[in-house]
């Protein structure tokens, strides 16, 4: 096993775990924020950026899962990684986009 698989495992999780919301979020017709905003990442897009982007970060994902890293879901390691790399993402989407969206609750 080399790095390399380690880092494409990484990050094809995350660019997975990033496509999500704003799939979800542009299929159901909701303006979301994307790095086509202004500003990036803090203003809204409409929803077909949102589809559009997310489908670029879904076939991001595959080319770093599947054509690069042969991805395997029997290897637990494999699924370690790239689920780390999904999770790490999405906390600091959650911190990020929390503000905007009423998500971050003040103590």
């Amino acid at each position: 096993m080399l790095i390399v698989h380690l880092i494409e495992w990484f990050f094809g999780g995350a660019f997975l775990a990033n496509s999500v919301p704003h799939i979800v979020n542009g299929i159901s017709g909701r303006a979301f924020q994307s790095p086509f905003a202004k500003p990036p990442g803090e203003g809204l897009s409409s929803s077909v950026v949102n589809v559009l982007w997310g489908f670029f970060n879904l076939a991001v994902a595959y080319i770093l899962l599947v054509c690069l890293g042969q991805f395997n879901l029997h290897y637990w390691w494999q699924v370690v990684t790239a689920g780390a790399g999904a999770l790490s993402l999405s906390v600091m989407m959650a911190r990020h986009f929390g503000r905007f969206h009423g998500g971050l609750l003040k103590s």
